[in-house]
């Protein structure tokens, strides 16, 4: 094949615009084939196949061949945004060429994995309608919101070592839990889920150095959808005085696609307002860019949809979190992996984890498989997402899926 710039060549004439993963999304993941299965590789999806895009940056004679022979995308992420710009634009000129079709592999005949290595893990608490009904269940009588909540977005430190790929079971965590005014310990019995938006950090950034809501695009590689499960009564009965740990430490699944922020222009949208306004470093009032993301995401359980959160509900933006994550002068790393906190809309079928939907087990699910409080072995749930895309296109957020085992 010769070896050519393909910025050289007139690219051919794609006609993807229906398709959720045509040539104006191009989400990263990393991938195996029987043949090699233990090679990974990194793939950019296309429609219903992946593209082993080493290979074909390679056949190419393209300059960032090296930065993507690696079977994460870190390395990728590391090298910083006019690379990740330079690499999205590539790939996009190549698709249609008759010279990629063998470097092209079905979705269905691959083998997908977590797409890169989770440095450290944050989780936030920044929807306005979620924090609000939370209140109310197990606040009825006094505020809804704490009085912190809208000066600050809240949020705790997870463990990245549990964070999984989309399609890994998930087991019934055991834990303590209170059996009337007694802890007893056992598998839970109040699994959930919690359907969430992950950052991925790429560019890192240095000790004591400060990330402005300017900079969001230069550290922030791409988004995927986030499934943040959770263990209600080993939660309830730990978080005094602290936050979450056992009750959500046993498995946070991600999405095995990360899409390119870049990818979600057409989505920016104004965030809702704010009242107070914000303090100096969150207030993001004469930010140029909008903050907000028009994700509309989708949950199912068994197949059956349960919820629809808007995303573009969310109070806090996702920018903020990363100003307030490291204003105190804690560091960013390539991998660093940080969740939007829980979904939700202001309708009851916009709620994004059964907590809210069932109103803590009051109002069970009816579904066609029986009723449903919280989940029962053997559930799977499935998140979905799509975002609009560039002159009127959609494109869609990789699903995360995962299926209850016993404890």
């Amino acid at each position: 094949m010769p070896q050519q710039d393909p910025f050289d060549l007139a690219r051919p004439a794609v006609n993807d615009r229906d398709d959720l993963y045509g040539a104006h999304n191009l989400p990263y993941g990393v991938f195996s084939t029987p043949d090699e299965p233990g090679r990974k590789r990194i793939g950019v999806r296309y429609g219903d196949r992946v593209l082993d895009v080493h290979t074909a940056a390679t056949a190419l004679g393209s300059p960032h061949a090296d930065v993507l022979a690696h079977p994460t995308l870190n390395p990728l992420m590391a090298a910083g945004r006019p690379t990740w710009r330079a690499v999205r634009a590539s790939v996009a000129t190549w698709i249609g060429y008759p010279a990629i079709e063998p470097f092209l592999h079905p979705l269905t005949e691959v083998t997908l994995h977590l797409p890169f290595e989770v440095a450290d893990y944050a989780d936030f608490y920044s929807s306005e309608h979620h924090a609000t009904n939370v209140g109310r269940i197990f606040r009825p009588d006094g505020p809804a919101l704490t009085p912190n909540w809208k000066h600050l977005p809240i949020g705790y430190h997870g463990r990245a070592g549990t964070v999984v790929v989309s399609g890994t079971p998930v087991i019934r965590p055991n834990g303590q839990r209170l059996a009337g005014d007694t802890p007893v310990f056992g598998p839970t019995q109040r699994l959930d889920i919690e359907a969430e938006v992950g950052f991925v950090v790429g560019a890192p950034s240095r000790l004591g150095e400060r990330v402005p809501l300017s900079a969001f695009r230069e550290h922030v590689f791409g988004v995927c959808l986030l499934n943040d499960w959770s263990a209600r009564d080993v939660q309830s009965w730990e978080y005094r005085p602290l936050g979450p740990f056992l009750g959500k430490s046993f498995a946070t699944s991600v999405s095995a696609w990360v899409t390119p922020l870049d990818a979600l222009d057409a989505a920016r949208i104004p965030p809702p307002p704010r009242d107070p306004r914000p303090l100096p470093y969150l207030d993001d009032t004469a930010e140029a860019e909008p903050g907000g993301f028009d994700l509309r995401i989708t949950v199912a359980v068994n197949g059956h949809t349960v919820a629809e959160p808007p995303f573009s509900a969310m109070y806090w933006t996702a920018a903020q979190q990363l100003a307030h994550l490291t204003v105190n002068g804690a560091s960013l790393r390539t991998g660093d992996l940080y969740a939007s906190g829980t979904v939700s809309g202001p309708e009851p079928h916009q709620r994004g984890c059964l907590l809210e939907l069932t109103w803590n087990g009051r109002d069970p699910l009816d579904l066609p498989g029986g009723k449903r409080a919280y989940l029962e072995d053997g559930d799977e749930v499935t998140l979905t997402a799509w975002a609009p895309g560039p002159e009127g296109t959609r494109l869609g957020l990789g699903e995360v899926t995962g299926r209850i085992v016993p404890a």
